[in-house]
């Protein structure tokens, strides 16, 4: 592998793009015109240099987000390549985390696709600086037709998208200079006092994500590639870091036996053997396609893998960081029921499903006892296909789909006080908590108010952090419970009798205790969406909109077609986009995208369906144990007020 200097600070930049807009192409052109690699691989001919999965070179599509080294004449590189596809967009948001900047590739040919559209939302949401390459330019009309597809890209994108060759070739030139200090009000007000705008700030407004410069050309020719490689050798500026240690986890990845915990560098240098947390770093370990490299220690913009720990999770943030990284966007709306082969063990499948779930959180194994049923979130059929093809390579075993179900959510409308007590013989533990509503979206979050002389801390501290473990269930349909903040009120320990887990039991039916007083609220997943229809077929869409209990926003029309915005429930979608490529002939379009949970619309039917009974659950059991004559004995949850210990 080419050895990079140390010293010099490398800059991330991450390739995302619509399924075949020709990604993984432009990463060959990039890498074999900078000397990377000797030859550019091709999709097609199996030897793409960041496919290097079985998985990615028999689907002939991008799986895993995978870095390659680079360098231009001033500057060192790390290339992210991610995956294309709608269903393996949790991958690519992940990376997105650790970008300096983004190089979206759009298709010429296709222009802004649906895909575009939630990658457009995802980097204003992590506020990642990018460039757009617009490729296929040599096909068909394309190239005679550049002015009108940079005009769609910046009626899309905004006033801040340039011609990239412009900013290269001229950039001195009064016009550009002018169009450039309207972007920015400190910089118009230095160039209305005779200032000039500089390459610095240049840098400076890609950096902020302000300006999005625009190159055009084929990647499989490799035309247009130079101008994008000049560009990013003079205007990307690599990030001020810190001298204190610190890094983001954005993956974890498993070979044979060993974890690897993938990190961006954000702060200082890691050393082998470094302590993080209560864990040491055992190894570090540089990445350029299928090649890897050794390292002692990795310094700030590096991204390495690091093998030894076990506790690490995607979207930690490590040493002076500290916290989580912001929450994701990207979420399934849909679960699928587990077959197992006859003779499987379901706790074995179980512990696999955990394993892969570490590498993609969207998975949410879970496991009912009561039914021995496993259920795993999805984002659509080609996750699906992977993972039939991933488990038997991986785990030994084969499986298959239930139908996709919706994935709902209940949450709570009144603020409620929980009471859980567990005192079998020679145990005790009483836990006080306050249920009350959150904001939509914002999970299950955890407080005390509960006084040290009350309840020591390392027992208050014990409770919170078993809480958090954790997956509440509602009382309603048993959906996962959201948008409610548990607050701890008080409790009470036995001097000789009381271990953790007793706080834990306690604690737990608390929950159950709680939410059975409240008032529930069924909540089901809502996708944003965009339909495109010719003028002659607004009439059907606009029934089928109603139809399904959209939210839409005034029609408008554009080049002969109707576009019409809004929200509708996940449930009610279905393979809408099929239906519209019937009815229009191909000529009409439906995108959507999740974009988060709502009250639902017909919660009576989804609850009868159910037939849930939150009091038969053994895993979630609302009464509690007190103890009577030396004995453990189950008091309903309506009568625990009346047994607790505690007055709240």
């Amino acid at each position: 592998m080419e050895k990079i200097n140390r010293a010099e600070t490398k800059i991330t930049i991450g390739i995302i793009a619509h399924v075949d807009a020709g990604k993984t192409t432009l990463s060959e052109a990039l890498l074999s015109l900078t000397g990377a690699i000797r030859k550019a691989g091709r999709v097609d001919h199996k030897d793409a240099f960041l496919d290097t999965h079985a998985l990615e070179k028999q689907r002939g599509i991008t799986i895993f987000s995978k870095p390659a080294l680079f360098s231009t004449e001033h500057k060192s590189f790390v290339l992210l390549d991610t995956p294309g596809h709608t269903d393996l967009s949790p991958e690519t948001e992940r990376a997105l985390s650790v970008l300096d900047y983004a190089l979206l590739i759009i298709s010429a040919a296709d222009g802004i696709t649906g895909q575009i559209r939630t990658l457009k939302r995802l980097l204003t949401h992590y506020g990642v600086p990018t460039l757009i390459f617009v490729n296929k330019m040599d096909q068909g009309d394309n190239e005679k037709n550049a002015d009108l597809i940079f005009e769609k890209i910046r009626n899309f994108f905004g006033d801040g998208v340039f011609r990239g060759e412009e900013l290269l070739q001229r950039l001195e030139d009064r016009e550009l200079q002018e169009a450039l200090a309207m972007l920015e009000e400190d910089l118009l007000e230095r160039y209305l006092d005779g200032g000039k705008i500089s390459e610095a700030d240049v840098i400076e407004l890609l950096r902020q994500a302000i300006l999005l410069p625009v190159f055009f050309g084929s990647a499989l020719k490799a035309e247009g590639v130079d101008a994008l490689l000049s560009f990013l050798d003079r205007f990307a500026g690599p990030p001020f870091y810190p001298e204190s240690f610190s890094a983001r986890v954005y993956k974890i990845s498993h070979e044979k036996d060993l974890r690897l915990t993938w990190i961006k560098i954000t702060g200082g240098i890691l050393h082998v053997r470094d302590p993080i947390g209560s864990e040491k770093v055992d190894g570090i370990r540089r990445y350029s396609g299928a090649k890897t490299e050794t390292l002692s220690e990795a310094g700030s913009g590096e991204i390495c893998a690091l093998s030894g720990l076990k506790e690490s999770f995607a979207g930690q943030l490590m040493g002076a960081g500290g916290g989580e990284a912001p929450r994701p966007l990207l979420q399934p709306v849909s679960t699928v029921s587990v077959i197992l082969p006859k003779g499987q063990d379901p706790f074995q499948a179980f512990a696999s499903f955990r394993q892969l779930a570490e590498e993609d959180p969207t998975l949410t194994p879970d496991y009912s006892p009561d039914t021995g049923e496993i259920t795993l979130g999805i984002m659509g059929e080609i996750q699906l296909e992977i993972l039939k093809a991933l488990i038997p390579e991986r785990f030994g075993f084969r499986v298959e789909f239930g139908p996709p179900r919706i994935l709902y959510r209940e949450t709570i409308t009144n603020t409620v006080i929980g009471m859980g007590h567990f005192e079998p013989l020679r145990h005790y533990a009483e836990v006080h908590l306050m249920l009350t509503p959150g904001e939509r979206g914002s999970g299950v979050t955890f407080d005390s108010v509960c006084s040290t002389d009350v309840l020591p801390e390392h027992f208050q501290r014990l409770i919170l952090s078993q809480l958090a473990e954790k997956k509440h269930r509602g009382v309603l349909t048993g959906a996962e419970l959201t948008d409610v903040r548990i607050t701890l009120l008080t409790g009470r320990s036995h001097l000789k009798h009381t271990e953790s887990g007793d706080f834990r039991e306690a604690a737990r039916r608390a929950v159950r205790q709680g939410l059975m007083q409240a008032d529930s609220l069924l909540l089901e997943p809502m996708l944003s969406f965009r339909l495109e229809v010719p003028l002659n077929m607004t009439g059907r869409a606009m029934t089928d909109l109603n139809a399904m209990h959209a939210q839409t926003e005034p029609p408008l029309q554009e080049e002969g077609r109707t576009i019409l915005t809004g929200i509708l429930p996940a449930a009610c979608a279905g393979s809408y986009g099929e239906a519209v490529a019937s009815y229009t002939s191909g000529e009409g379009s439906f995108s959507s995208v999740f974009c988060g949970y709502a009250p639902c619309h017909n919660p009576e039917e989804v609850i009868g369906i159910a037939a849930y009974d939150p009091e038969l659950d053994s895993e979630n059991l609302p009464g509690s144990v007190f103890c009577s004559h030396g004995a453990g004995v189950y008091v309903p949850w309506n009568e625990v007020g009346e047994h607790a210990h505690i007055k709240t």
